[in-house]
């Protein structure tokens, strides 16, 4: 079985794999790296969901890389336009020429003696299996599960005639177009797809158990793109990316300070752009506080103009059949159907579903605890780029990353051959990974790392603080463990 060695291996070639590789190279130069993705494109999420109208739900300008301009005059950006992006930026810094296509890493084991992961990958459609060794694993694979998303067993979904699709199983061949459509879900892919669906089909409801908070917002940065015309693109980039992190810090924090309050001011809005077209009160009025669960963006209120328009219904029952003609609900109701999109929700993996080894002994993530949000308990030079569920996802990646290129200049710097977080304090308490009462949370959260009740154990979701944590305070700090192992000490790091 052929070998290679790396410095660094990325899991994952999404919008964290990327970024991962671009910071490796600007700040750890002379570090080797590749990075393993196991679909045959990169683009992570971008490149795997096809579903109408697929966008991002935060703006491009903290969705999209510190180092990497948006230009694109849209703030809220299709999915082609992203997957363009990242594939741009992964052709300008030449990251695209380190993309190993088609490596699904199965297990990653790792010795102490020598200080090196061995990582076990299965390769292409024959799946045979390399094995490569590096001394640090950066896993940049996000938490979802991308071969399939979740879809409750609904009664008597045999018998309905005609199509049922996930939107993460979405494929060219669905056919929508003059079609009654059924979109079984609340949540923001539901709220992407149905505007679009509306543009074609004969007519599109929303069928949901509950309501969540739908916010209407710009499309397009005004101030954003009149900087952008006045100033240097980077400059103008800067600005816009730092107004749009205040914006957001401050609406979550008054959210979670003052949940009635904001709720009302959300609801106020509904009211404003659905105009009487619907009973705000029983479809859009949730039972829990806003970022409780994600709250939903929506561009230029489409998805409440599709609603005024006669084009799409909402109906808040529960499902108690499917029937060969459409869905019988709990209320008696029967809604007549051609295709029902099951809009349920995704499935969290940890780690792609990588099996973890350290010398020997199987790590069980549940049992480990996240230090910084980005490290396992136990678990020697190896890093997560896991996202903010409250603000974009790559403003914490990006941070991330920053710190692991750090943490590796300072191992070089101090001979360390090995970092190590260890949980010594025993009135850490355990909470969840994520604070979140979402559904795809809550199915899967008990399998991944815990977080603790204090830092550096404690995720904050907030920008700023982990700004100070991650880019500027000090490497060294008693629960970080650094050693230098005499044999991997001795050897050549190859």
């Amino acid at each position: 079985m052929t070998q290679e060695h790396f410095d660094v291996l990325i899991v994952g070639a999404g919008i964290s794999g990327i970024g991962a590789a671009y910071h490796l190279q600007a700040q750890c130069p002379g570090k080797t790296y590749a990075i393993l993705e196991g679909r045959e494109r990169l683009g992570g999420t971008w490149d795997l969901f096809q579903y109408p109208g697929i966008r991002s739900d935060s703006d491009m300008y903290t969705l999209g890389y510190s180092f990497r301009p948006w230009t694109n005059p849209k703030a809220i950006a299709d999915g082609p336009s992203i997957l363009a992006y990242l594939r741009d930026t992964a052709e300008a810094y030449g990251i695209d020429r380190h993309i190993r296509y088609s490596h699904k890493v199965e297990r990653a084991s790792w010795s102490s003696e020598t200080s090196r992961w061995t990582v076990d990958v299965r390769e292409g459609a024959a799946g045979e299996l390399r094995r490569l060794t590096c001394n640090f694993l950066f896993m940049c694979a996000g938490y979802y599960d991308y071969d399939r998303g979740h879809s409750p067993e609904f009664p008597g979904r045999e018998r309905f005639a005609g199509r049922v699709v996930h939107p993460q199983q979405w494929t060219s061949d669905v056919e929508y177009a003059g079609k009654r459509v059924v979109v079984i879900g609340s949540g923001a892919t539901a709220v992407t797809l149905v505007p679009e669906l509306a543009k074609r089909a004969a007519h599109v409801t929303i069928l949901q158990r509950s309501p969540s908070y739908v916010v209407s917002v710009p499309e397009r940065d005004r101030i954003a793109n009149w900087l952008r015309a006045r100033i240097p693109l980077r400059s103008a980039y800067s600005i816009t990316r730092g107004k749009n992190v205040l914006l957001g810090m401050a609406f979550y924090q008054y959210c979670r300070h003052f949940p009635r309050q904001s709720a009302r001011l959300i609801v106020a809005g509904v009211k404003k752009q659905l105009r009487g077209a619907l009973d705000v009160e029983k479809h859009f009025t949730p039972r829990y506080n806003p970022w409780d669960q994600r709250v939903c963006l929506v561009p230029d209120g489409d998805f409440f103009d599709a609603i005024r328009g006669g084009k799409v219904s909402v109906v808040t029952d529960h499902i108690e059949t499917f029937t060969e003609t459409g869905i019988k609900l709990r209320s008696g109701e029967e809604l007549a159907a051609d295709l029902i999109v099951t809009a349920t929700g995704l499935k969290l993996k940890f780690l792609g579903g990588m099996e973890v080894v350290v010398d020997g002994e199987r790590v069980e993530p549940s049992k480990t605890m996240a230090y910084k949000g980005m490290m396992a308990s136990d678990v020697p030079n190896l890093a997560l780029a896991i996202g903010y569920t409250n603000a974009s996802w790559t403003l914490k990646v990006d941070l991330t990353c920053e710190y692991v290129c750090r943490l590796l200049h300072h191992m070089d710097a101090h001979g360390y051959t090995q970092c190590v977080p260890r949980r010594r304090d025993p009135s850490v308490k355990e909470e969840p990974l994520l604070d979140f009462t979402s559904g795809y949370v809550q199915r899967s959260i008990d399998m991944f790392p815990r977080q603790g009740s204090v830092a550096p154990w404690k995720l904050h979701q907030n920008y700023a603080l982990d700004m100070m944590l991650l880019r500027h305070a000090p490497i060294e700090v008693g629960a970080m463990e650094f050693s230098a192992p005499r044999r991997a000490a001795g050897s050549d790091g190859r």
